[in-house]
């Protein structure tokens, strides 16, 4: 057991990555700045799947994981849009899922920003319009960002919220 903790004790944390892109924190330095500077500290994010194959919701389920780790940059996802500053939505508008939307969007506190991700808000998604699909987004709400890619990797979704960062 000596030998285990000696050798631990040598070798240091090896959990953090030491390679990590340059690119990568730099950008995170900066969305750090911005989110300190404009949102005093924290941008609370409310996620809305409007009808999605989820690919997106992945690519954001990632951006928690040790290496992106948005919470330390400032960014929670929060549950309830009355304590969101920012409404992300995903997937294609459909008809059932239109009202619920609106619904969440009145109930976030001014100011409320709509950032899109992905191409399916956009109908840039390889849908054809039906009578389920109220798409696209900008239709129903303002839209402050949008996020390109089917699905946007989390590097993506990051750079994305930088450029909606710098526009604010």
């Amino acid at each position: 057991m000596i030998r285990f903790w000696k050798h631990r004790m040598q070798t240091g944390i090896l959990t953090e990555n030491t390679q990590q892109d340059p690119s990568i924190r730099s950008l995170r330095k900066e969305i750090r700045d911005r989110i300190k500077k404009h949102f005093a500290g924290s941008l609370a994010i409310r996620m809305v799947d409007s009808g999605s194959c989820n690919a997106c919701e992945a690519e954001c389920n990632a951006l928690s994981n040790p290496y992106y780790d948005l919470e330390r940059l400032g960014i929670y996802f929060v549950a309830s849009p009355r304590h969101a500053d920012v409404l992300l939505l995903s997937g294609l508008m459909t008809f059932n899922m239109t009202p619920h939307l609106l619904d969440a969007y009145q109930q976030m506190p001014e100011p409320r920003w709509v950032i899109t991700l992905g191409d399916c808000p956009a109908m840039a998604a390889p849908f054809e319009k039906t009578y389920a699909i109220n798409a696209p987004a900008d239709q129903h709400l303002p839209i402050a960002h949008h996020i390109p890619g089917c699905p946007p990797s989390p590097e993506e979704i990051l750079r994305g919220l930088l450029a909606f960062l710098q526009k604010q």
